[in-house]
């Protein structure tokens, strides 16, 4: 073999070489991490205080009415919404309301300001035959990640001598899960 051709042929096998001596691999992991904590939405907002669970609103009645009914409606005028992580059990406590106790026929009421009150009471029932007490608890399926609809009714009953305004009463509710 020429000499010439030899020289090239080891140059080549060194450079081979040493092109492998100097490639090198690492391996290695990358450690990912996600902390999930369970959550509730009402009516489709979330938060931990301040929620809007809904409102009940009797309508427009004479000051001479004997029973008014309603629904409390989320946002969007649909029954209330409760959409929780799954695996969840939802519960919501009905708590009480500024004016509680304030007039017979009822265990909340409904007051105008000046010393007047519509008594009324929550149910669970369109027919108004489950009452919900004061700090009276609805429980729910356990969840499944997808939004739960959450029935609740009112009625006030009227009385003799309650003058023309508007009545009012604000409820705590609290929602755990």
């Amino acid at each position: 073999m020429p000499k010439h051709l030899t020289r090239c042929i080891l140059a080549s096998l060194g450079l081979a070489l040493a092109a492998q001596a100097q490639a090198a691999t690492v391996t290695g992991t990358i450690s990912s991490t996600l902390t999930l904590t369970a959550a509730c939405q009402v009516n489709g907002s979330g938060g931990t205080s301040g929620l809007n669970f809904g409102s009940l609103n009797f309508g427009t009645q004479d000051s001479l009415f004997t029973t008014a009914n309603g629904q409390v409606l989320g946002g969007g005028g649909g029954a209330m919404s409760i959409l929780c992580s799954a695996g969840t059990v939802p519960t919501i406590k009905v708590r009480a309301g500024a004016h509680d106790s304030q007039s017979a026929g009822g265990t909340r009421a409904l007051a105008d300001g000046a010393g007047n009150f519509v008594p009324y009471d929550f149910y669970t029932d369109a027919g108004h035959t489950q009452l919900l007490a004061i700090d009276g608890t609805i429980t729910l399926p356990t969840s499944t990640g997808v939004a739960q609809t959450v029935n609740l009714y009112g009625q006030a009953r009227g009385k003799a001598g309650l003058p023309a305004g508007v009545y009012t009463d604000t409820v705590a509710v609290e929602l755990s899960f």
